[in-house]
């Protein structure tokens, strides 16, 4: 779907204004919960009341086969299938600056969880297209998350789509399926309940053994696993999802308040550029949800509260979105 859309006001008691504007989307009446943890890691903290409106959200994430209809209607080229610009990255390598995209590569033996660079590489000719390099391609993959998508590719999505991508806190709202006070988990208090999996997510020693218990050692078509109380599908693990709100600490402005504050938006843009790269001036953005990448022993991030910075010009073999319609 394209164009505008177009809604009605909300109905009484929350409920749909009107039928979804895009397939397979949920109306969420909006409401008051306890966003972010104190329990986990510092970025999350501190837990604080927040409030959203209602609004429509897609059930799953957005496809291979979805992507691929839009690059056909409109002819969009991907980052990471663009050369970067030598003046927007002083003093790098050229032979750096051609079209790539990060992908996860497993290391033969245990090494140091403090460098990321042990399992990250940047390859050339790794894109949406080709998920894991050149030599790969989306065969069995369309109804998978699309992935090696930058912000740039997303929001042109969202814009061709009529939709936009939600904000930090009416994504951890969709997530927590509406609790007042959210559990660990999008279900509920224990990672596997009874020992079923409800989430695409590392089994195993990160990043040397994957199990692969779940079913899945990459990502998994959406859908494979049980909905939210929402009805919404894969809101932690599989693939990080992008949000529209720049990275920083928590705006816990209003807290104290009698009522919890708004959160329309957080963040601000200047502020959320990575400090150890000061000469690279490149603004991050909040992803949320964690993805089959993350592990119990490294990244305990599929949980909603859980959020990391993402870098706008940076796409991933582990990251995708989903849309978000606003009346």
């Amino acid at each position: 779907m394209s164009g505008p859309v177009t809604l009605t006001r909300p109905g009484r008691d929350g409920e749909a204004p009107g039928t979804p504007p895009r397939p397979g989307m949920v109306w969420l009446p909006g409401g008051t919960f306890r966003m972010g943890s104190d329990a986990h890691y510092p970025e999350e903290a501190p837990a604080h009341p927040a409030r959203v409106g209602g609004f429509w959200i897609d059930r799953q994430q957005v496809t291979n086969r979805q992507f691929a209809e839009f690059v056909r209607r409109t002819g969009h080229v991907t980052v990471a299938e663009t050369a970067p610009d030598p003046a927007d990255y002083p003093g790098a390598d050229p032979s750096l600056l051609v079209p790539a995209s990060v992908v996860f590569v497993r290391p033969p033996r245990r090494v140091d969880l403090r460098d990321v660079r042990n399992w990250w590489q940047l390859l050339p000719g790794a894109d949406w297209r080709h998920p894991y390099g050149p030599g790969s391609d989306l065969r069995g993959l369309d109804d998978h998350p699309v992935v090696h998508v930058a912000w740039a590719d997303v929001a042109a999505y969202a814009a061709w789509a009529g939709g936009d991508l939600p904000t930090e806190a009416e994504w951890e709202y969709a997530a927590s399926g509406g609790a007042t006070e959210p559990a660990e988990y999008a279900w509920g208090h224990e990672l596997t309940p009874g020992g079923r999996h409800l989430a695409n997510v590392w089994q195993g020693e990160f990043p040397v053994l994957n199990l692969a218990a779940d079913g899945y050692e990459t990502t998994a078509p959406v859908g494979s696993f049980p909905p939210n109380a929402f009805g919404l599908h894969d809101m932690i693990g599989n693939v990080w999802e992008w949000t529209s709100d720049w990275y920083g600490p928590h705006d816990t402005a209003g807290e104290h308040a009698c009522c919890a504050p708004a959160k329309p938006h957080g963040g601000d843009e200047r502020a959320s550029y990575d400090p150890a790269t000061p000469a690279v001036r490149i603004p991050r953005r909040v992803m949320k949800g964690g993805s089959f990448l993350c592990a119990p022993n490294y990244c305990r991030r599929y949980r909603p509260a859980a959020r990391m910075p993402q870098a706008v010009d940076t796409s991933t073999c582990h990251l995708g979105f989903r849309l978000v319609v606003r009346p």
